[in-house]
C-alpha cells in the first residue's frame, strides 16, 4: 500500500504493539490464542500497512480490498489492526474482548465489528469465503469493466493456517479457485507447524506447496516469518508472476513466538499467565499492559489515510465512468446496494390448473430464469446438478455457476459472494446432501447474509434412488437453524411466491422442491403471494360448517392434505387446510394473524409432510396427530411409498376421523 517498501525501526515497534496488545486482550480476558497473534503479526503488519487498500473511515467502500482471517481463533489480532488502524474499535472494546456486548467476541463476527468482512471460526470456512469473494469480483468486473474504466478491480487477502487446511473444505475451495484462475485471490498461510495435540507430523505430513500447485495455484515461500521484508518480496513475487492464478505465500512462523513456550502446543490456545513477564522482557515492552506507543500508532494510521486516497482515486474513476456508461453505472450502484428494481416482482410466472401437474423444481427453473431477465445480479449454479435441480440460466448462460460436485465449499462460497456484495448468489444441489454444506448454510444464518441455498428432490417422492436420496429428517435439522428461512412451497406458483419471499426479505434462506409432479391448486396468486410471505395461510376451508379439524401441511402434502378435508367435507365435517411454507415467516407473524389461521380453539389438528414428525409438534399440540415419516426411506416408485407410509388422502382422513371419535 505504502510507496515505502523498506522497514525500519517504527515498523518493529508497530508489530511488537500489535503482538502485545493481542496478548493483552487475551490475558486480561483469561481467555483466548495468544499464538497467532504472536507468530503472524508481522505478516499482517505487511499486509494492512503495504498490500492492501482499505479505508478505515470507510468499512464498505464498493472497490477496498478484502481481507479473510480464516484462522478465526486469531481474533485478538484482527481486533488489534482493527483498533489500530482507527476502524473505531475503541481501546475499551479491546480490553471487553470475549466478554458480554463487546464488540470483540472470540471469534470475528461479520455485522458486529466494523472491518470484519466475514465471520470465521469453524476451521476451512473462511478460504472457501475469500474464494467466494474473489470470484464476486471476477464476475462483476466481467459485467461492469470497460476499457479504461475498471470500477472492479481489487484482491481478496487471506490468513490461513495449519488447521485451516486440513478441512476438506478447504481443499474443496482451493481446486476450485485454481480451476476459476481467481488471479486477485492471495492467501497467506500461517505455517506454524503446530495445532492443539502438537506438531503438524502427528497428522499432518502433505506437501502443501505441491498439493496448491496441483490445484493450479501459483506458489512462493518467505522462509522467515518473522522479517517483513521477506514477507512482502514474497507477495510481491507472487502477485507479479501467478500468470492470473490464484496465490499461496508459504510464510514459516513460530508460534507464540518471543514467549517461553513458543512453538509449542500449549501456545495456541491458552493465556500466558505466569510466561508473561519474560515475553513482555523478551519484546523490551513495559508492564503497562495495552500500551501503544504513539510512533506505533502512527505507522497504522498513516496507512488509513493512504486507504482514503485510494477511495478517493476510485470514486474520480466511477464519476467519469458514470458519465460514459450512466446505465452501467446506476446498474453497478443497485446492485451494491442491494436495492430491488421496480417491478421486478412483475417478471414472476404463473400456472394455470388447467395447463397440468407441474414439479416445484420445474416450476422453480422457471422462476429463477425470469428472474435472470430483470435481476442482473441473480445468479447461481449447482454442485454438479443443473439439470436435476433446473438451475440453469438459459438466456443468460453466463451466469450459470459450475460449483463442480463440492457441496460444502459451494455453500461457503455463496457466503463469501453475498458478503461481497453486489451479486444475489445461490448454490443448489439434492435436499439429502444439505447435510453437507450445514456448516456454511449455518455460519450463512449467523452472519445474517442473503445467501440462498436451492434444494430439490426435497422427499421420499425421490422415489427409486431410494434412502440415502431422499431426505426425512433434513427439514427439521433446518428449521432449527436460528435466522434461517426454510421455504416449501405446496405448488407452482407457491414456488414463485417463495421465490419472491426469499428475494424480498434478503435473508439467507433455503428452498425446498418436488422432483414429482404436483397439481396446481387454483388459488389466486394475490393470496398465495401474501400468505407465502407470510409463512402460512388457510388454502380450503368447509362453507356454512363450523370447523372440526385443521390439516397443516407443507409442500408435496397440501394436495393430499386438501383431498383429504374436501372428503370429510362431503362428509359433513367442517375442516380447514392451512399450507405453511415457512415456519420461520409464520412464528414472526403478530399473535392475532396466526390465530386467524390457526384458531386457539380449533385443537383438533393433523400434520401432513413426507418428513420427520419433529417441526410440527409445537402446532399440532396434545389433541392432534402427524401423518409424517420418521424413520427412513425406500426404494420404490413414490407412489408405492407414499401408500405404504399412509401419505394418501385416506389415511390422512382416517385420521383426522381418529382424532375426532
Amino acid at each position: 500500500m505504502s510507496s515505502k517498501k523498506g522497514f525500519d525501526e517504527k515498523d518493529a515497534l508497530a508489530i511488537t504493539a500489535l503482538r502485545m496488545l493481542a496478548v493483552d486482550m487475551v490475558e486480561k480476558a483469561n481467555s483466548g490464542h495468544p499464538g497467532l497473534p504472536l507468530g503472524a503479526s508481522p505478516m499482517a503488519y505487511v499486509l494492512w500497512t503495504r498490500l492492501m487498500r482499505h479505508n478505515p473511515a470507510n468499512p464498505l467502500w464498493a472497490n477496498r480490498d478484502r481481507f479473510v482471517l480464516s484462522a478465526g481463533h486469531g481474533s485478538a489480532m484482527l481486533y488489534s489492526l482493527l483498533h489500530l488502524c482507527g476502524y473505531g474499535l475503541t481501546m475499551d472494546e479491546l480490553k471487553n474482548f470475549r466478554q458480554w456486548g463487546s464488540r470483540t467476541p472470540g471469534h470475528p463476527e461479520r455485522g458486529l465489528t466494523p472491518g470484519v468482512e466475514t465471520t470465521t471460526g469453524p476451521l476451512g470456512q473462511g478460504i472457501a469465503n475469500a474464494v467466494g469473494m474473489a470470484w464476486a469480483e471476477s464476475l462483476l468486473a466481467a459485467q461492469f469493466n470497460r476499457p479504461g474504466f475498471a470500477v472492479a478491480d481489487h484482491r481478496t487477502f487471506a490468513i490461513c493456517g495449519d488447521g485451516d487446511l486440513m478441512e476438506g473444505v478447504a481443499l474443496e475451495a482451493i481446486s476450485l479457485a485454481g480451476h476459476l484462475k481467481l488471479g486477485k485471490l492471495v492467501m497467506l498461510y500461517d505455517d506454524n507447524h503446530i495445532t492443539i495435540e502438537g506438531d503438524t507430523q502427528l497428522a499432518f505430513t502433505e506437501d502443501v506447496g505441491a498439493k496448491f500447485r496441483a490445484c493450479g495455484w501459483h506458489v512462493e515461500e518467505a522462509s522467515d516469518g518473522n522479517d517483513p521484508a521477506v514477507i512482502l518480496a514474497a507477495v510481491e513475487r507472487a502477485q507479479a508472476s501467478c500468470g492470473g492464478k490464484p496465490c499461496l505465500v508459504k510464510v514459516r512462523t513460530v508460534i507464540g513466538y518471543g514467549s517461553p513456550v513458543q512453538g509449542k502446543a500449549s501456545v495456541h490456545g491458552e493465556p500466558l499467565g505466569k510466561h508473561m513477564p519474560q515475553t513482555r522482557a523478551f519484546y523490551k515492552w513495559p508492564e503497562e499492559t495495552f500500551h501503544v506507543p504513539q510512533e506505533a500508532r502512527a505507522q497504522f494510521e498513516s496507512a488509513g489515510r493512504e486507504g482514503a486516497k485510494f477511495q478517493g482515486q476510485w470514486e474520480e474513476l466511477f464519476k467519469s465512468y458514470s458519465e460514459k456508461y450512466p446505465q452501467e453505472a446506476a446498474e453497478f450502484r443497485r446492485q451494491m446496494s442491494g436495492e430491488l428494481p421496480k417491478g421486478w416482482k412483475d417478471a414472476l410466472p404463473r400456472f394455470r390448473p388447467e395447463d397440468g401437474q407441474v414439479a416445484t423444481r420445474d416450476a422453480s427453473g422457471k422462476v429463477i430464469n425470469a428472474l435472470g431477465e430483470v435481476l442482473p445480479g441473480f445468479l447461481g449454479g449447482s454442485a454438479d446438478l443443473a439439470p436435476s435441480n433446473k438451475t440453469a440460466f438459459a438466456k443468460h448462460p453466463e451466469r450459470t455457476l459450475h460449483f463442480g460436485i463440492r457441496e460444502h465449499a459451494m455453500g461457503a462460497v455463496v457466503n463469501g459472494m453475498a458478503l461481497h456484495g453486489g451479486l444475489l448468489p445461490f448454490g443448489a444441489t439434492f435436499m439429502a446432501f444439505s447435510d453437507y454444506m450445514r456448516p456454511a448454510i449455518r455460519l450463512a444464518a449467523l452472519s445474517h447474509i442473503h445467501s440462498l441455498f436451492v434444494f430439490t428432490h426435497d422427499g421420499i417422492g425421490v422415489g427409486e434412488d431410494g434412502p440415502t436420496h431422499q431426505p426425512v429428517e433434513q427439514l427439521s435439522a433446518l428449521r432449527v437453524i436460528p435466522g434461517l428461512l426454510v421455504f416449501r412451497p405446496a405448488d407452482a406458483n407457491e414456488a414463485s411466491a417463495v421465490w419472491a419471499a426469499a428475494v424480498e426479505k434478503k435473508r439467507p434462506a433455503c428452498l425446498m422442491f418436488t422432483r414429482q409432479k404436483l397439481p396446481v391448486l387454483g388459488l389466486p396468486m394475490e393470496k398465495i403471494m401474501e400468505g407465502a410471505a407470510r409463512g402460512a395461510y388457510v388454502v380450503f376451508e368447509s362453507a356454512g360448517k363450523k370447523h372440526e379439524v385443521a390439516f397443516l401441511a407443507s409442500g408435496s402434502e397440501v394436495s393430499i392434505a386438501m383431498d383429504a378435508a374436501k372428503a370429510l367435507d362431503a362428509e359433513g365435517v367442517g375442516c380447514r387446510v392451512v399450507s405453511m411454507p415457512s415456519f420461520e415467516l409464520f412464528n414472526e407473524q403478530d399473535q392475532a394473524y396466526r390465530d386467524a389461521v390457526l384458531p386457539p380453539s380449533l385443537k383438533k389438528r393433523v400434520a401432513v409432510e413426507a418428513a420427520s414428525s419433529m417441526s410440527w409438534l409445537r402446532y399440532v399440540g396434545e389433541q392432534g396427530r402427524c401423518v409424517c415419516v420418521d424413520r427412513f426411506g425406500a426404494s420404490a416408485p413414490y407412489q408405492t411409498i407414499y401408500e405404504k407410509y399412509g401419505l394418501t388422502a385416506e389415511n390422512v382422513r382416517r385420521t383426522a376421523r381418529e382424532i375426532l371419535g
